[in-house]
């Protein structure tokens, strides 16, 4: 059902989470709801505790900020409570508080879920969604739940003819059943290796593994996060690329330019504090400077990946492009980090599309997209 044309459509963004990415995806919260025209839409805050709880969170997104590793914005779990009820024809935001009756916040349009991690961004939500019949940004439940999963992820693009690392996937119960045939499988794909949650993101819970002496703790550090774990083969040499996804009102899809990532001092990899706090050995080369053919290859290479997970609304694609320009696909993200100094977007911004026309698409994409099977 569209909204209205007496009234703004309702967007709910909803974020945090119950995944050790909580702190991000509030982070990206902040920025989007900063970035939606408020004479277009009316926004409606909505927080997911650390433990779950829905709540109706504040419209400061000065708290949402990300300042340092020791200040991580969070969810307040005190906050009113909220309920998606499913009407006869619409969903509605229904908060309830302590010797209150309830109350309605009215027909909701469109959420936005910006949720990294499980329970937000692998499909559970999504499906939620579907059920109640109210209408999301992004992908659905299956693109969600193949690209969160990295071990399927790599599955279903090899199926695909996509390039990808070698890897070993280690359950919980095969570490216990077996332990040396696991570490014979990683032994198999040639140290370094890189051990990591199969089904994390933000570069929580990886781990850079020089030799077998270090394995064990990987893999005990990466099932803090996950018993499901992922060890690849390490991209001797390679650039680390990525290429922006989205798709067009009319539903074909568009792909940006090309943006590289360059990590120097303490850092081996693009780990977590690289990603997000400030660090001068991080550089962020939009666009890339990469032979145009090779550009060309990695566009095409993203849409394909796109379409393979049968990827909706947006994507990033990131790529290892090997010493001799050959291109692998790393993974794919469907919801990707969003804020506007995030990779995503500034691919987009050099590509000629702005952060908040950015946000519009998305949420534009979304209205005029029907639920259930499409």
């Amino acid at each position: 059902m569209s909204p209205s044309t007496s009234r703004k459509p309702k967007v709910a963004v909803v974020f945090g989470g119950r995944s050790s990415e909580h702190a991000i995806s509030c982070v990206t919260a902040g920025a989007v709801m900063d970035a939606i025209d408020r004479d277009s839409y009316d926004v409606v805050p909505v927080g997911i505790a650390r433990d779950g709880r829905w709540v109706l969170e504040s419209e400061d997104t000065a708290r949402l900020r990300l300042t340092s590793a020791d200040h991580l914005p969070s969810v307040d779990g005190e906050r009113a409570s909220l309920a998606l009820l499913r009407e006869e024809a619409h969903a509605d935001l229904v908060v309830t508080e302590a010797a209150q009756p309830p109350r309605s916040l009215g027909e909701v349009d469109v959420v936005f879920p910006v949720l990294h991690g499980p329970w937000g961004e692998d499909g559970t939500i999504q499906g939620m969604f579907e059920m109640a019949g109210v209408r999301y940004v992004g992908a659905g439940v299956l693109a969600s739940a193949v690209s969160m999963d990295k071990a399927y992820m790599k599955v279903v693009l090899a199926a695909a003819g996509l390039p990808v690392m070698p890897g070993v996937t280690i359950t919980a119960q095969r570490w216990a059943r077996d332990q040396a045939a696991c570490r014979e499988e990683v032994a198999a794909l040639g140290y370094p290796v890189f051990c990591k949650p199969a089904r994390g993101g933000s570069s929580i819970g990886i781990s850079k593994v020089h030799d077998a002496g270090e394995l064990d703790e990987a893999i005990a550090q990466a099932q803090q996060h996950d018993p499901k774990v992922l060890v690849e083969a390490a991209a001797i040499g390679a650039r680390e690329i990525e290429c922006g996804v989205l798709q067009a009102l009319d539903g074909s899809v568009e792909t940006s330019l090309p943006a590289e990532i360059r990590i120097g001092g303490e850092h081996e990899f693009y780990d977590f504090a690289a990603k997000y706090l400030p660090h001068e050995h991080t550089q962020l080369d939009v666009p890339a400077d990469l032979p145009a053919e090779v550009t060309a290859r990695m566009r095409e290479l993203s849409a394909a990946a796109f379409e393979a997970v049968s990827g909706e609304g947006l994507a990033r694609v990131d790529f290892f492009v090997m010493p001799d320009l050959t291109l692998v696909v790393n993974e794919l993200n469907t919801m990707p980090g969003f804020t506007p100094t995030s990779m995503y977007p500034r691919m987009w911004q050099a590509s000629g599309l702005d952060y908040p026309a950015l946000v519009d698409r998305l949420i534009q994409l979304a209205l005029q997209r029907d639920t259930g099977l499409r």
